[in-house]
């Protein structure tokens, strides 16, 4: 098998940091080629060098594609070489069609005036390219699910002629089902000849589709390796510099009395009249314990969770007790007032402010503990933002560095931190590890088992089934609103687990 792509000897600095080191990387032919390493390990960096985000002379080191060396000082050099980047954020333009979006800066236009026709059959080709054969390129593409979404962005980047295909945490925010179409997608690619490289946290998907991997560390390369030859628990430590010697750190509960008591409870859908989206739920949360619930996407868990948190439009019914007392939380003032946090699954829109930094965002949902008179004491903004990056393990030159430029992981300590400073009786975490590394889930982990000593209920959603029984004491199940199973952990499986989220029976 020829070579593809050769980076060699890469270096890239920043002020203060040295992002790569002497990186060498190596992917052949026809490949699906793995980068693992944790957040901040230089993934991206490396790929926005062999993108042409980072130009030539900005870096060290040779660029090598099909045995030519090549210099490329914008993103568009790049793509003539053959080269395609899809983000995890996906760079669509959601109010134009699909059409638009494939040839956007490369119309079939003559004298100003698009040729539709063309621009419409050729679409249709470059979809039927990547299974997406039941929408019309005249669809406006905010409409789309994000799986179709991403098939968009793998067929516009195929109409640049693209031989060289990376994608950069691609299954993040897919469902089962879309991150099944996509593997095959790219099974397909392979066996025409297309090269892709696969950057992902989730090493299970790693192992299924990959050939080889590559592992970075602190901004250098560990190692590469064939897929046959290594296992997922080497890649981890590989990942980490450690030998986690076990994946998911679950204690015995320390089970009190009754913090939260729902009964009979409902929510309607705010846009859609007589619909519910929580339909008659009843549960109870203790302290000193970690309750899970699990679902399918669209099953009701995150709608749940912030109407508990009074941050839902649509009514509610039933009825909710916290230490014995019945409440009505219509805010999420109130909530916190109540003793209730909440740390969303999408951290960058609802859980910072990204253009702030570390101690601002920590402090934000305490201001009253760090003010008088409507003045915020700087002084103790300062201690607080330390003491809590202190002990969070927060990596970041100092409280004052600004959110936006921390890892994902180092930002999902940062919320949790906010919530924290707020003392609550019931921690919820909504996806708490999703695109984050593993190394940072691990320290999740490590974290919820000393709140949890101290007295803490936590209410956990997960889409991964391995955390949330490796983590939860009890879970829950709901699906279409409904709950229809509730287990303790050691009687959880994942086949009893799907089967309830399904609708299904089980036993």
């Amino acid at each position: 098998m020829t070579t593809a792509l050769e980076m060699r000897n890469i270096t890239k600095q920043f002020p203060g940091v040295k992002a790569l080191d002497d990186v060498t990387f190596t992917v052949k032919k026809g490949e699906i080629h793995a980068l693992c390493g944790e957040n901040g390990a230089g993934k991206s960096t490396l790929m926005k060098v062999l993108s042409g985000l980072y130009p030539t002379g900005s870096y060290d080191g040779e660029i090598v594609i099909h045995g030519d060396v090549k210099r490329f000082s914008t993103i568009k050099d790049a793509e003539q070489a053959g080269i395609a980047i899809i983000y995890q954020e996906l760079a669509l333009a959601k109010d134009l069609s699909i059409a638009e979006n494939l040839f956007l800066g490369k119309e079939f236009a003559r004298w100003g005036v698009i040729n539709w026709d063309r621009a419409f059959k050729e679409s249709e080709k470059w979809l039927k390219e990547v299974g997406l054969t039941d929408v019309s390129p005249e669809t406006r593409t905010g409409t789309l699910g994000i799986g179709k979404q991403q098939q968009v962005e793998i067929a516009k980047a195929l109409s640049k002629n693209a031989n060289l295909l990376i994608l950069d945490e691609p299954t993040a925010a897919l469902t089962e089902q879309e991150v099944d179409i996509l593997l095959s997608i790219l099974r397909e690619f392979k066996a025409r000849g297309v090269t892709c490289i696969y950057i992902s946290h989730k090493l299970k998907e790693v192992f299924s589709i990959a050939d080889s991997v590559t592992v970075l560390r602190d901004g250098k390369t560990v190692g590469t390796y064939s897929i046959e030859d290594i296992t997922e628990e080497k890649v981890i430590s590989l990942m980490v510099g450690r030998e986690l010697k076990q994946l998911f750190p679950r204690i015995e509960p320390q089970t009190g009395s009754i913090v939260m008591k729902v009964q009979n409870y409902s929510v309607m859908h705010p846009d859609l009249p007589g619909r519910k989206v929580i339909d008659d739920l009843s549960f109870e949360i203790r302290q000193g314990e970690i309750f899970g619930i699990a679902g399918l996407m669209g099953a009701g868990r995150t709608e749940l969770v912030m109407s508990l948190f009074g941050g839902y439009s649509g009514a509610v019914s039933g009825t909710v007790e916290i230490e014995g007392k019945s409440v009505r939380i219509k805010s999420t003032q109130q909530a916190i007032k109540h003793g209730l946090a909440l740390v969303s699954e999408d951290r960058k829109k609802y859980g910072l402010v990204l253009g702030m930094d570390v101690k601002n965002n920590i402090t934000l949902s305490s201001l009253r503990h760090i003010s008088s008179g409507g003045v915020i004491d700087h002084q103790k903004e300062i201690y607080q933002g330390n003491d809590y990056m202190k002990a969070l393990r927060i990596k970041a030159n100092s409280v004052e560095t600004i959110v936006g430029t921390l890892s994902g992981g180092n930002q999902q300590k940062v919320v949790i931190g906010k919530w924290l400073m707020t003392n609550p009786k019931i921690l919820i975490l909504d996806e708490p590890t999703r695109g984050i590394d593993v190394g940072a889930k691990f320290e999740i982990y490590t974290l919820m088992n000393e709140l949890i000593k101290q007295g803490m209920a936590i209410i956990m959603v997960s889409s991964e089934l391995p955390e949330l029984m490796g983590m939860s004491h009890r879970i829950m199940v709901i699906s279409e609103g409904r709950k229809t199973a509730e287990f303790m952990a050691e009687e959880a499986s994942q086949e009893v687990i799907m089967t309830a989220a399904t609708g299904g029976r089980t036993g």
